[in-house]
């Protein structure tokens, strides 16, 4: 099978399960080319996250890929955090060090314009986190939408949600710039709760990491946190949101997927940041001229394997 080696830069708000996102694409240097980490406000404040990623990275020796701060509220309301998840730092559970390593000092938005400009191929942005810097860097310099090959991007959901009965964190923080982002032209790959929450590894899977080497014990500390929110809502598994779209460019055998018109609700007291998925077929099919990738369903054994896999190769990498 031909491998597609892709140019990415991954927007995220760490957060535990971006953590455990970027460590994948990390360990898949095969399909993956990481121009750079830009981080947006969502999980915890902007400074908080932003300083979890340059502390993952000293901690695990990664060298060489820049990483920009960008926005740190929504497009028109301040963020709302969620540390009733993530805890206070936005990555509560691994104790680590201050980081050393700094950001490029460029605002997320100019480092995605100089990258993407030089770049000589076409670039995947994969947001993880709601999607500010995603809508206002489209917004700014639409011209280079031509050399975005897609968007890969955790978000929404088809019938329900979390932060609302019927909206997804991510969307619901700036259902504006989501609704700039859906609305672009580009492909659109959506990773929806009601796939990922098929994902996860079970909470007896997850000891597994404890015998493992420094990466696999950094996850077994992230995993161990989150799990406690995961539990708390009954599951028997914790679900690993963000890690979903990057295991879809990976692998997109192991989802089953549909075509599907997906419109954002901006306002409303119980439907802000809805993702509306329109199912409707036969004589309003031309009503779907710009249909969206959604992922439906995931081979969770296949799935979370990809994931011990990486863990074993970092231990390897970086122990």
């Amino acid at each position: 099978m031909i491998v597609k080696k892709r140019k990415v830069i991954i927007d995220c708000d760490p957060g535990h399960d971006d953590a455990v996102a970027i460590m994948v694409a990390l360990a898949n240097p095969q399909y993956f080319d990481i121009l750079g980490i830009t981080t947006v406000a969502g999980n915890q404040t902007l400074d908080k996250v932003t300083k979890n990623v340059l502390k993952m990275f000293d901690y695990l020796g990664v060298r060489g890929i820049p990483v920009s701060a960008g926005y740190s509220d929504p497009l028109l309301r301040p963020v709302q955090t969620a540390g009733f998840v993530h805890g206070d730092s936005g990555m509560d559970g691994p104790v680590l060090p201050e980081p050393v390593s700094t950001t490029t000092g460029l605002h997320a938005i100019e480092f995605m314009r100089k990258t993407i400009e030089q770049c000589d191929e076409k670039v995947t942005l994969i947001p993880l986190g709601p999607l500010t810097n995603i809508g206002l860097f489209l917004k700014t310099y639409p011209h280079l939408k031509e050399k975005i090959e897609c968007i890969a991007l955790m978000g929404g959901s088809i019938y329900g949600g979390n932060i609302l009965a019927k909206a997804e964190f991510n969307i619901f923080q700036d259902p504006d710039c989501a609704k700039i982002v859906f609305d672009s032209g580009l492909p659109i790959i959506m990773a929806p709760t009601e796939c990922c929450d098929e994902g996860g590894v079970l909470f007896s899977e997850q000891e597994e990491f404890k015998k493992g080497g420094k990466v696999s014990r950094f996850a077994y500390d992230l995993f161990e946190y989150y799990g406690r929110y995961c539990a708390k809502n009954g599951w028997d598994r914790v679900v690993i949101y963000d890690m979903t779209p990057i295991i879809y460019l990976m692998k997109p055998e192991l989802f089953e997927t549909q075509q599907l018109r997906v419109d954002i609700e901006t306002d409303g007291k119980y439907c802000r940041g809805c993702t509306v998925c329109d199912f409707r077929g036969g004589a309003h099919v031309e009503k779907c001229e710009d249909p969206k990738t959604v992922l439906t369903h995931v081979n969770r054994e296949a799935f979370v394997q990809v994931l011990f896999d990486a863990l074993k190769y970092l231990d390897e990498k970086y122990g």
